[in-house]
């Protein structure tokens, strides 16, 4: 039985997504906000917005993004505003799954009210983990662009151990760099300490910010105040890989003198086509998931 699926926007992650989504036999994959691309690169159907037939529609995928909170799709690869509001999505049919990057309180409420189920890809575990490999590679790619010495030997401070911070404390550990870990959980500083790594209390971050080349905070909350910035080494680089607005006080570290880089979405931009496969994969997954159900 196949399945009609609607992407509606995107950036260059979902090139490899929509290319990865029709080589499913089962796909049928229609593309709305992609005029701009050449049909013989895609070789599938471009819809506008008011010609696709909604009713009809087994998935929708949205951008990463989402939609704004007034209804506004982001694209890249077409100049017509393409735009969502509730009597579109009451038109969806009650199986329909759309999925969305993240979402916001529009959005959910959209899906809800039109009694369809919404599956922010973001939020999910498993993406979160594949995109922490790009993210970590994103900031070792920044911290060779941004500091004028190898990473092998450099003194770094990853706050947060998280999804992101694991991975992105393994892979510089493994490229020679003296790695600390700044932590909340007792759980979390032991299995630092496990995995050879300096652990550090969070509360304790200013007093261990002395000894510090490469600062990268994973933590969406103000965690990299200005008592840690005052104590960095004039030369330090701060990498914040947290969500926007970051955890950093970043006019501080501007008075200080200290580069500090709100480095946001790098799986999309320093491996798009990688970023695009973990998506589709994760998206496969779950509609299979949700036939067998049925």
């Amino acid at each position: 039985m196949s399945r009609r699926i609607a992407v509606i926007g995107g950036d260059a992650r979902y090139l490899e997504l929509i290319k990865m989504l029709k080589g499913n036999p089962d796909n049928e994959v229609i593309l709305c906000g992609f005029d701009k691309l050449e049909q013989g690169f895609t070789g599938l159907n471009e819809s506008a917005l008011d010609e696709l037939d909604v009713s009809k529609l087994d998935v929708v995928v949205l951008p990463i993004t989402g939609i704004d909170a007034k209804g506004n799709v982001e694209t890249v690869f077409t100049d017509k505003k393409i735009h969502l509001d509730e009597a579109w999505f009451r038109k969806l049919p009650p199986e329909c799954t759309v999925f969305t990057g993240i979402t916001n309180a529009y959005l959910t409420s959209l899906a809800e009210k039109a009694g369809v189920k919404l599956v922010p890809l973001l939020d999910r575990d498993d993406v979160a983990i594949y995109n922490s490999i790009p993210t970590a590679e994103g900031a070792i790619m920044m911290a060779f662009e941004h500091t004028d010495q190898t990473v092998h030997s450099s003194r770094v401070m990853v706050v947060g151990f998280g999804r992101v911070g694991n991975t992105v404390a393994n892979k510089f550990s493994a490229l020679g760099a003296k790695v600390s870990v700044c932590a909340r959980s007792i759980r979390d500083l032991a299995r630092i300490t496990e995995m050879g790594l300096h652990a550090v209390p969070l509360h304790e971050l200013s007093n261990h910010a002395d000894n510090c080349d490469i600062l990268i905070n994973t933590i969406p909350s103000l965690v990299v105040t200005k008592e840690a910035i005052q104590n960095l080494p004039t030369n330090a680089v701060i990498i914040d890989l947290a969500s926007k607005p970051g955890g950093t006080d970043f006019e501080f570290a501007k008075k200080r003198g200290i580069q500090a880089i709100l480095a946001r979405s790098l799986p999309g931009i320093v491996a798009p086509r990688t970023a695009g496969k973990i998506l589709a994969n994760v998206i496969e997954q779950i509609l299979e998931e949700e036939r067998a159900l049925e």
